[in-house]
């Protein structure tokens, strides 16, 4: 873990993976499609389970997802998809790792349609970063009346795994919400950033 006295957020816990995505990544605005589709798959499988269980396990994702390429994921044949529900890098659950494809079918009709999913999943927010002044975990919802408007659109344009609070998950962690609390040092340092690159 960190030696520095710098205020963080209390979610860490005593994990120097968890506190390298903090510091570096989280609440960080995205613009690349990719990432976008990283974050997406990561959360859906997150579902019911926790946060450092999905991340020590990303790298694994990473390999068996083909590096979050949507392209190549929607072609995954039924022997990858059988593989990769015996592979204990991931999470093996059938069901969501059959949701990644449909995901994916989904995302790559989006980005056909407005040229990238980054122009869709921003244009809820006019493209503005909302740096909300929590103090404390307990002060952050599980869901807002933006994740819920998120979530209706994304299924109705074909995604599964993508209710509310897991949309409030991805959309926290790309960077549309920026959750840090106050005393956070990132809180800051993220508010004075420019939303787009």
């Amino acid at each position: 873990m960190s030696h520095d006295t710098k205020t963080r957020c209390a979610w860490l816990a005593e994990d120097a993976l968890m506190l390298r995505y903090h510091d570096e990544e989280w609440g960080v605005p995205v613009h690349d499609d990719r990432k976008w589709f990283e974050y997406i798959l990561l959360d859906a499988f997150q579902a019911g389970l926790s946060w450092k269980t999905v991340l020590h396990k990303r790298e694994g994702f990473r390999e068996v997802f083909h590096g979050f390429d949507p392209d190549k994921v929607v072609r995954m044949s039924a022997n990858e998809l059988e593989r990769a529900r015996q592979n204990p890098a991931i999470i093996r659950n059938r069901l969501k790792i059959q949701a990644t494809i449909k995901n994916a079918r989904a995302f790559l009709a989006i980005q056909e349609r407005l040229g990238s999913f980054d122009n869709y999943i921003w244009s809820f927010t006019d493209g503005k970063v909302i740096h909300n002044r929590f103090k404390t975990l307990a002060e952050m919802p599980a869901t807002t009346p933006l994740s819920d408007t998120v979530s209706k659109a994304l299924k109705k344009e074909g995604f599964t795994f993508v209710g509310s609070t897991i949309c409030y998950a991805f959309l926290q962690a790309a960077g549309v919400v920026n959750d840090h609390v106050v005393t956070c040092f990132r809180h800051k340092e993220l508010q004075a950033a420019p939303a787009t690159p």
